[in-house]
């Protein structure tokens, strides 16, 4: 059974060079999760919740909403041309062509039954027409007990953060009293896999990883038979990061699904696809392709506080209709946040 699932025989023939930059990037690694795991205590306390939040969408905010509302308030008369001066707006922050004609076409309607009084009704109801627009994708991640473990399969383009997303909500998923169990699938780069284990060691979670280049369904295979075995009650997965216009290698993540169905018809659980927000529209692409092929169930959205494409998220939200279970904002291990929609649109329009 699963015989095409090869297990590939450990490189020693690294050079003492090899050797010392391996050992190198391992004190890298453990320095840098060290960190993020210390500091965020301090940083919670200082900043609150929706302080932290607000925060990272200072450049979001800069690009859009700041300009939206000088636009709006600056102006006596509520007209068409003022709708028009909104809509480019709204495009030029990275929001799309479909989420903002929604929005466009929802204010013309309450402009012509006069449902628009003054500069600040019309500044509310954009405000609500926003709320409304991400509402449906506010779904948060539930663990259900009848599976067990419950699988969740993160997937996602090269850089958008997978392994340190996971990171972040083994610790959040830890704290909610769940024993986990986590899984290196990404087998092409070393430092996922180092990186994985030392959150696995910082956070007493097992992690189960076979040498560089070994196959990614084999690790998540054994990881499924370990978490089991076990008893846990959450099994996180991490894949290669992949560019979705390689067919080969979106081929491969498919693979890993099949290999799941195997051993349960109804795995993976959960399939989370990372999203990096300073890619802006071509984050739409990407998860048009991902969603095609393994059927993404819901979004993490990382780098908020690097980005002022922000707007993405509204583009994503009128177009995939996807739950968007959390928001990365910030290096922090704290900093993966449960989206929710109405906290995430006061937050784009508050200054203090």
């Amino acid at each position: 059974m699963f015989s095409f699932l090869k297990k590939k025989s450990p490189d020693t023939s690294a050079s003492p060079e090899q050797r010392d930059n391996a050992s190198g990037m391992e004190s890298s690694v453990h320095a840098a999760v060290g960190e993020a795991i210390s500091a965020a205590p301090e940083e919670e306390t200082r900043l609150g919740l929706f302080a932290r939040l607000r925060q990272s969408l200072s450049k979001t905010r800069s690009a859009l909403t700041d300009s939206l509302s000088s636009l709006i308030l600056g102006r006596k008369t509520i007209d068409q041309s003022l709708l028009d001066d909104i809509e480019t707006q709204l495009l030029s922050a990275d929001m799309g062509l479909e989420a903002t004609d929604h929005i466009v076409k929802a204010l013309t309607q309450k402009l012509d039954r006069k449902q628009l009084a003054n500069p600040q009704a019309l500044l509310d109801s954009l405000k609500a027409e926003l709320t409304a627009m991400l509402r449906p994708c506010e779904v948060p991640l539930v663990i259900s007990k009848s599976d067990k473990p419950y699988v969740i399969l993160v997937v996602g383009v090269n850089g958008a953060g997978k392994t340190t997303t996971i990171g972040k909500l083994a610790k959040r998923l830890q704290g909610e009293g769940h024993k986990l169990v986590l899984a290196a699938g990404d087998t092409f780069r070393a430092a996922a896999v180092e990186q994985l284990k030392v959150w696995g060691e910082r956070n007493h979670v097992p992690v189960i990883a076979q040498p560089t280049g070994s196959d990614s369904a084999s690790v998540i295979f054994d990881a499924y038979q370990s978490a089991c075995a076990r008893g846990a009650d959450v099994l996180i997965a991490d894949t290669a990061g992949r560019l979705h216009t390689k067919d080969n290698l979106m081929q491969e993540l498919e693979k890993i699904v099949r290999v799941l169905k195997k051993l349960d018809p109804n795995l993976p659980n959960e399939t989370l696809l990372v999203m990096d927000s300073t890619t802006g529209q071509n984050s739409l692409i990407q998860a048009r392709t991902f969603h095609k092929s393994v059927n993404v169930t819901g979004l993490a959205l990382t780098k908020l506080d690097g980005t002022a494409k922000g707007g993405m998220v509204f583009a994503i939200a009128k177009e995939l209709k996807l739950p968007i279970r959390f928001l990365g904002v910030g290096e922090k291990v704290d900093d993966l946040r449960p989206f929710e929609a109405e906290q995430f649109v006061q937050a784009l329009f508050t200054d203090e």
